[in-house]
């Protein structure tokens, strides 16, 4: 009798001990990170919290087109200046990732950098990702532009709160801070901004995006507002919009730039984002 009231103990305990290591297992993973908010590390104009995964590089493509003005003479401003940028980054940890653009206006090599600071977690326990972007860029342009060769140099830096609230929608708000070492008279060196974005999935590999800008101080009577479609797959993602940013680069866009909404200066843009894992 005694033995098969100590079996039937030992069998109580072990299942109780089998339920606690299922019931841990389940609140670990559920308490996994989210998966990424946004499948690009760009929404449209503004970089996205999205830091890729350590051995990762990345390659981007972003194009701006001409502003529509004269309808079919231009060809909807295709046929009219346009600037690119082409960006290489490379995920040196899960965390961050080191970077390097060049683009066509004033010859800008921007050095940037992403760390990831949080991560939104399945459970919950974690409501938000927080990432640091920043970059330093440096103006090419023959030297007569610049009394000093520091006078080259612009920074932007940028936190941006990202939160993936379900399959579909997913959203982010980004204040950032810009300086140009030299900028005209009539201008300020320093820039704050905020900009907020978002994305609505319409199936597994198309989203609608919107991206909003607005400066404080000077040009703050002339925000950014893009929007445009997504169309992704594991490995890259191809973006095409109508906006008015022509920068590229973030400082560039929030300080300097010359397209006004009151004035309908929109044009076409398009970014491509290309994955390769090692």
């Amino acid at each position: 009798m005694k033995h098969i009231v100590a079996f039937f103990l030992a069998l109580i305990v072990g299942c109780i001990s089998v339920q606690a290591q299922e019931a841990d297992t389940l609140a670990r993973k559920a308490d996994k990170p989210e998966r990424d908010a946004f499948q690009s590390s760009w929404l449209i104009d503004n970089p996205t919290g999205v830091v890729a995964s350590k051995k990762t590089l990345t390659f981007d493509i972003q194009h701006r087109f001409g502003v529509i003005k004269n309808g079919n003479n231009d060809l909807l401003g295709m046929w009219g200046p346009a600037n690119i940028r082409l960006g290489l980054s490379y995920a040196i940890t899960d965390r961050i990732t080191l970077g390097f653009g060049t683009t066509k206006n004033d010859r800008l090599q921007d050095f940037n950098l992403r760390v990831a600071l949080l991560r939104q977690t399945r459970s919950g326990s974690v409501p938000v990702s927080m990432t640091f972007y920043g970059n330093t860029a440096i103006d090419a342009r023959a030297g007569d532009f610049f009394p000093k060769s520091s006078n080259r140099f612009s920074y932007f830096s940028q936190l941006i709160i990202m939160r993936r609230f379900s399959r579909t929608v997913s959203f982010q708000v980004a204040p950032s801070f810009s300086h140009y070492n030299i900028v005209d008279e009539s201008l300020a060196n320093n820039q704050f901004a905020i900009a907020a974005g978002g994305k609505v999935s319409i199936s597994d590999k198309t989203a609608i995006l919107l991206d909003y800008s607005q400066p404080f101080g000077q040009n703050s009577d002339n925000p950014g507002l893009a929007l445009g479609i997504e169309m992704s797959t594991g490995s890259h993602a191809f973006q095409v919009f109508v906006g008015n940013y022509n920068g590229i680069v973030p400082q560039r866009n929030y300080m300097l730039n010359p397209n006004k909404l009151s004035d309908k200066q929109f044009l076409i843009g398009f970014n491509i984002n290309r994955l390769w894992n090692f």
